[in-house]
């Protein structure tokens, strides 16, 4: 199967993921069906190394994916391109940790919580990781977890940032996921106690920086030369483009054969309703392409084996950051005059979207501050103060 056959097939299953949000929300998790679904179109491995079964496919086709799905669903859309992304990370480490992985079940997937909430303990040959981590979106749905830990001194100063691969079986999963918005994302708290992590499963963030990592020796696609953070990040602005595109099919359509019984006319016809539409539309629209022309040039210069410069890595930071922004916004714009219908219990679109937008827009990657400033440092000619640019 092609990769464009892959993307042919999440777009059919969009009717099927629309019908199923109102089940996601009340199970607080995406259904299996769902999930199952995605991974028989082949969507699980489009950014999964060649050498397990994978598609090693441009990210932007993934993206494209990813959109589509948010936009039938927000909560499988968001799982879908964390989940997603993770075979990138994978194939980055070491290759024993990848066959550990995938050498027996290339459809394995794998789930994340990067903040470093747990306490690692450096031993003979690698690691001891006990505590809890949070926000692990999808994690019911996997089989591995990729989790974020500071690597201490004697003197318990930090010393390294690493990300550890732990198996579902060496793991706890608490269901602690309850929410206004994303309900159906199931990004429940992930708990050890005393689990060794060998020397091979620790990745440093260092080398992921650098873009020098053991992956590469076996892993040659220019896909695993891309940086980090703005692979990551755009995972997570992507799903919020989708949720506001379906928002904003999900207002116009409800605008076509909507009464505001208060001046007794017709909504198609209230030019104030027309601006809001054609703002919300520019809006979703300028998100997207700027996200995807990011990723096209970071990929192409992946693709020559040339540089990755700085201004387009803060470029794709400060690109992402404002997409989720204008994003919110535009959902913001409509649902202000979705009508009380809208705000009613039940399953409508633009209610249902403005609660996701708003809840992804939490996501510490969406930081717009944070992220801004990076591009202003750069465009100033000053040092820029992130490693994890």
């Amino acid at each position: 199967m092609s990769d464009e056959d892959v993307l042919d097939a999440v777009r059919a299953l969009a009717p099927a993921l629309r019908e199923r949000a109102a089940e996601a929300e009340d199970r607080r998790k995406v259904p299996e069906a769902s999930i199952k679904e995605l991974a028989d179109t082949g969507f699980f491995r489009l950014l999964q190394p060649r050498a397990y079964g994978g598609h090693a496919a441009n990210p932007t086709l993934f993206y494209t994916a990813v959109k589509e799905i948010a936009r039938a669903c927000g909560s499988t859309g968001w799982v879908a391109s964390v989940v997603g992304v993770h075979p990138w990370h994978v194939a980055l480490f070491d290759p024993r940790a990848q066959e550990e992985v995938w050498g027996q079940d290339p459809d394995t997937r794998i789930c994340s919580s990067y903040a470093p909430t747990g306490k690692v303990t450096q031993v003979d040959a690698g690691f001891t990781l006990s505590g809890r981590w949070h926000f692990s979106s999808g994690c019911d749905h996997t089989d591995w977890a990729l989790l974020g830990g500071l690597v201490t001194d004697p003197e318990g100063r930090p010393v390294d940032m690493r990300t550890f691969l732990v198996p579902r079986a060496d793991l706890r999963i608490d269901e602690v996921w309850d929410t206004v918005g994303l309900r159906g994302s199931g990004s429940n708290d992930i708990t050890l106690d005393e689990v060794f992590v060998p020397e091979h499963r620790a990745l440093s963030f260092g080398p992921v920086t650098a873009l020098q990592v053991p992956g590469h020796a076996v892993n040659p696609e220019p896909l695993y030369r891309l940086p980090y953070a703005s692979v990551f990040t755009t995972t997570i602005s992507t799903p919020i483009v989708g949720i506001a595109e379906g928002a904003y099919e999900g207002y116009v359509e409800a605008t076509r054969h909507r009464l505001r019984v208060s001046y007794g006319q017709q909504v198609a016809e209230d030019p104030f309703a027309q601006v809001r539409i054609a703002r919300a539309a520019s809006d979703i629209d300028a998100s997207w392409l700027q996200l995807r022309r990011n990723i096209d040039e970071l990929y192409a210069l992946a693709e020559r084996g040339a540089e990755l410069p700085t201004t387009l890595r803060t470029r794709v930071r400060r690109d992402q950051v404002l997409a989720t922004e204008r994003c919110v916004a535009a959902v913001d714009l409509l649902m202000e005059n979705a009508g009380g219908s809208a705000m009613r219990t039940g399953p409508d679109r633009v209610q249902r979207a403005w609660r996701d937008v708003h809840t992804g827009r939490g996501h510490a990657a969406n930081d717009p501050e944070r992220a801004l400033v990076l591009f202003g440092q750069g465009a100033l000619g000053l040092d820029i103060q992130d490693t994890m640019l």
